[in-house]
């Protein structure tokens, strides 16, 4: 039975072409940063038209095919950019800048379990596949070195979306979870990888 979703919904859709960016001291490609599409956005199997994936060893492909940010993070990111890098950044972090496609509200990690299914709208229904593990990428854009541990620690991770029935998603589309086997859920699976890494 589909759970009440009345106030789970899509913010914002955002999309992101390849472009370089400085990540310890070298010049990467990447598509991290995204830009805010306006208007329905066609959603296929492999993502969503309009949005480039670089390195697919940590995004893309049929089960990363799209990442979902929850902005009830946003503030948190934004006071860790305050403390760690005041002289580069003043400005809030907004929706898109965490390389989400789908910044969403009312679903965090902690009641998004592996193998849920989202109905994003009338139509589009994705399947949620993994936690996101950040990379150095992640560092670069927060400023700091430490982002993507501090990401995973918090379990403020986002999660991956595999798309099961394509069609269009557009800001303010309503999100119904569905749940699946609810074995194992977004936070969870990230904290685990947080304790494996600890104990290393």
């Amino acid at each position: 039975m589909a759970t009440d979703a009345t106030q789970a919904r899509v913010v914002s859709v955002h999309v992101g072409q390849a472009s370089g960016l400085m990540v310890g001291g070298r010049r990467v490609l990447t598509a991290i940063r995204k830009t805010m599409h306006h208007g329905p956005t066609e959603v296929k199997p492999l993502g969503l038209i309009g949005d480039e994936q670089v390195d697919l060893s940590y995004h893309g492909g049929l089960d990363q095919a799209i990442y979902a940010y929850p902005v009830e993070h946003l503030a948190f990111w934004t006071a860790q950019r305050a403390q760690h890098a005041p002289s580069l950044f003043e400005a809030a972090v907004e929706p898109g800048m965490v390389g989400e496609n789908l910044a969403i509200s009312g679903l965090l990690e902690t009641e998004v379990y592996v193998g849920d299914t989202l109905q994003v709208g009338a139509d589009v229904v994705l399947r949620v596949t993994r936690y996101r593990e950040p990379c150095s990428k992640f560092n670069a854009v927060m400023g700091y070195p430490q982002a993507a541990k501090t990401m995973i620690q918090n379990a403020f991770t986002g999660f991956y979306l595999r798309v099961i029935t394509p069609g269009y998603v557009c800001a303010g589309d309503v999100i119904t979870l569905n749940p699946g086997p609810r074995s194992l859920c977004i936070a969870d699976m990230a904290r685990g990888k947080w304790a494996k890494h600890a104990n290393d």
